[in-house]
Formats: C-alpha cells, sequence, structure tokens
C-alpha cells in the first residue's frame, strides 16, 4: 500500500473516530497529494509529506508558548511524524559523513554534503548536517 492509500484509508478511520484534529491533516495532505499528481513535474509522495511536516515546523516558535494555535500545531506535527522516515540522531549522521569522506578521493564540502543530503532528507536537519560536514573536514 503506497502513502496515498494509507492516508486515505486513515482519513476514514478518523472519520469514524471523529477525530477532527487528525481528519484535517490528513485531508490537507491528501489535497497536496492531488495538487501534486496534477502537477507537470510531480514529487515523490514522501517528498510532499517532509516538505509540509518542515513548513508547519518551522511556524511553531510563531506563537507564543502554551497558546490553543500552538498545541493544535504541535498535534499536527505529531501526526504528521506518523508518515516520515525515522529521524536520525548526531551520531548517526557522523558516521554517514565519516563513511561518504572515506569512499570520495578528495572529500570537499559540496561533494559530502550532495551525498549527505539524499541519505539524510527529511530525517536531519540540513543546517546541522553542513555544520557536521564543515567540522568533518577540518
Amino acid at each position: 500500500m503506497n502513502l496515498k492509500d494509507q492516508i486515505s484509508e486513515e482519513i476514514k478511520q478518523a472519520m469514524k473516530a471523529r477525530d477532527k484534529v487528525k481528519l484535517n491533516v490528513l485531508r490537507y495532505l491528501k489535497k497536496l497529494f492531488i495538487e501534486n499528481d496534477t502537477s507537470g513535474n510531480p514529487k515523490p509522495e514522501l517528498d510532499i509529506v517532509i516538505a509540509h511536516a518542515k513548513k508547519i515546523k518551522d511556524s511553531i516558535s510563531m506563537f507564543p508558548e502554551g497558546s490553543s494555535q500552538r498545541q493544535d500545531i504541535e498535534k499536527e506535527v505529531e501526526i504528521l511524524s506518523n508518515y516520515l522516515p525515522q529521524p536520525l540522531n548526531e551520531q548517526q549522521v557522523k558516521d554517514l559523513i565519516e563513511n561518504i569522506k572515506s569512499k570520495l578521493d578528495s572529500p570537499n564540502m559540496g561533494a559530502v554534503m550532495k551525498e549527505l543530503s539524499a541519505e539524510i532528507k527529511g530525517r536531519f536537519d540540513g543546517k546541522k548536517a553542513s555544520q557536521l560536514v564543515q567540522e568533518a573536514l577540518k
């Protein structure tokens, strides 16, 4: 079962359970999938979920701590996390960097980041990964 079908099934379950927050999140994801399918250059479904989750996470800081809007967004992030790949910890990323460095003849920032980005997409913060690569290349 692909991600789109899984979302459709969970929309039905959320409707039966009368879980409005989850229902709204899943319906919005399905809308994004439909828009993607009709676009001239469709992206993989996981990329859509990753991009949406990142946008939602970035918006959390706009709301004051303890506000109802912030709590709603945090619930939305929690729901979206079920559809994202398992996050990597800092040590795992450092290990990936070392592995990539050992494969390259002359490791540089661009070459390492190019390979690393594909492996950590949606699983680790790109800015933090960039800092780790800089430290590893010193």
